[in-house]
């Protein structure tokens, strides 16, 4: 974890590796998060990651809490159209890579810089290229 990856002002976003961490409370993630409060960086995920996140094992309250303490951004057309996008410019398709094409279009569309804290950072990087800040969790 380093100061100088997540520029002020910018958004943090976690996919659903990130995310479902930060309910574990794993000490990495916990520490990018207070990072993120301490530069005044939005934090947030998808609405999508939530499908990725909520099965029977998970601990409902340390989600619903850590959820409060982000922001959901909803799938939109103009969102989904993007992740289209950055799946055919990737050469990339299915939903292997949708929810990381939608993560990444949510991404970009968030007020930059943003950082992403992902499991996959060759997938969002090829998605993404050099436009957001990929770090692996």
């Amino acid at each position: 974890m380093t100061r100088s990856a997540a520029a002020p002002g910018g958004t943090l976003v976690l996919d659903g590796e990130g995310l479902a961490r930060a309910v574990r409370r794993d000490r990495a993630v916990t520490g990018w998060l207070a990072l993120a409060r301490a530069d005044d960086l939005r934090v947030i995920t998808s609405a999508a990651t939530l499908v990725e996140v909520v099965r029977p094992r998970i601990n409902r309250p340390a989600l619903e809490w850590t959820l409060s303490r982000l922001i959901v951004e909803p799938v939109t057309e103009p969102i989904a159209r993007h992740a289209a996008a950055l799946l055919g410019d990737a050469g990339l398709h299915g939903r292997t890579y949708a929810l990381d094409a939608i993560l990444g279009a949510t991404a970009l569309a968030a007020p930059g810089p943003a950082t992403i804290l992902t499991s996959d950072p060759g997938d969002l990087t090829a998605l993404c290229g050099g436009r957001v800040t990929v770090i692996k969790v």
